[in-house]
């Protein structure tokens, strides 16, 4: 009797520690440190999606840097050092102007849902997935951070206001609309911002959201935020190594694209939640003063950017593709 229960023992832990192995093993950098609000959210998407997978699939998600530069990811998803990313699409302007103009079509956007339709519904994800097919990636999905706030130690309230700005913004097509406007824009990551505005190199930045500049103290140092953004919203994608993704049967497939239209739709929720409460804190400080743009001072800096759109849709055939796609779709849902 004790041999039959020890031998049933063995094989209940047997089954056990099967059902406990995943059957694939992801390595996911995020272009995120892994102290802020968005690495917490693309964790819980990790999260998730084993447990949607029934433990089938386990994702180690890395924040930015971990393994390779937040630029090199798609090379290394392709070199099969990384499985995939959490990332913003126009870090990858160096590779193709297309990646800068999708990844941040400069005041084409007023709210992340307008965004995640185009990608979901209005043609972004097959062109997407069309752009990256050549660097053997996969687009999963994605959507919109938010309309990102700015920092200023300036009072910024007109296009007027943005000549001879010394301030930082991301490479591609950000930097391009900025310039336009008289700004004069230079390359930082963003592990550098606060730094460079405390010791007077820039004196203002396009970073990311508002509740996100505000936790990091940008705030006590540039006392001037724009809220609501005027600027940019990026795109912020899931990504994985095609090889990787065609080896995945059909239903893990279903639940990644799936997990990655929640993750869409979770992380600009929850951090616009998080703004709110950050500028009511901003507003209460009487040391800070949030700045909110003119509809027509809105008008005129999405005018000057819309030129850029299609200096920048001249710079490669896929960058005329992305171009050609996102106008239409503004157009036929009245949004230009």
């Amino acid at each position: 009797m004790f041999t039959k229960r020890l031998a049933a023992g063995l094989i209940s832990a047997t089954f056990a520690l099967h059902a406990a192995a995943a059957d694939f093993n992801f390595k996911f950098q995020s272009s995120d440190p892994s102290g802020v609000k968005n690495f917490e959210i693309q964790q819980e998407w990790a999260d998730r999606v084993e447990k949607m997978s029934g433990g089938r699939v386990s994702i180690d998600l890395l924040p930015v840097g971990s393994v390779v530069s937040h630029t090199e990811t798609l090379g290394a998803m392709k070199m099969g050092v990384l499985d995939g990313h959490i990332s913003v699409t126009g870090y990858f302007s160096g590779q193709d102007p297309a990646f800068g103009l999708i990844g941040n079509t400069v005041g084409a956007w007023s709210s992340p849902d307008q965004l995640i339709d185009y990608i979901n519904h209005g043609g972004g994800y097959e062109l997407m997935n069309e752009l990256y097919r050549p660097y053997g990636v996969k687009f999963v999905g994605g959507g919109g951070t938010g309309l990102e706030s700015f920092v200023s130690k300036k009072p910024l309230n007109s296009v007027e206001d943005l000549k001879g700005l010394k301030m930082r913004a991301p490479e591609g097509l950000v930097q391009s609309v900025f310039a336009a406007a008289g700004a004069a824009p230079v390359n930082l990551p963003g592990s550098e911002v606060y730094t460079a505005l405390g010791k007077g190199v820039i004196d203002a930045a396009d970073y990311t959201v508002f509740s996100t500049n505000h936790h990091a103290g940008l705030h006590e140092i540039a006392a001037h935020p724009v809220y609501p953004g005027f600027h940019s919203l990026p795109l912020i994608e899931i990504a994985m190594g095609l090889k990787a993704w065609e080896k995945l049967p059909e239903d893990i497939q279903t639940i990644m694209t799936v997990s990655a239209r929640d993750f869409a739709q979770d992380i600009s929720t929850q951090l616009a939640m998080a703004d709110k409460t950050a500028v009511m804190e901003a507003r209460a400080n009487p040391e800070i003063t949030v700045h909110d743009w003119s509809a027509e001072e809105r008008r005129k800096f999405r005018t000057i950017a819309r030129d850029q759109w299609k200096a920048y849709a001249e710079q490669s055939p896929n960058a005329e593709k992305v171009y050609k796609s996102v106008t239409t779709y503004l157009e036929s849902q009245g949004l230009l």
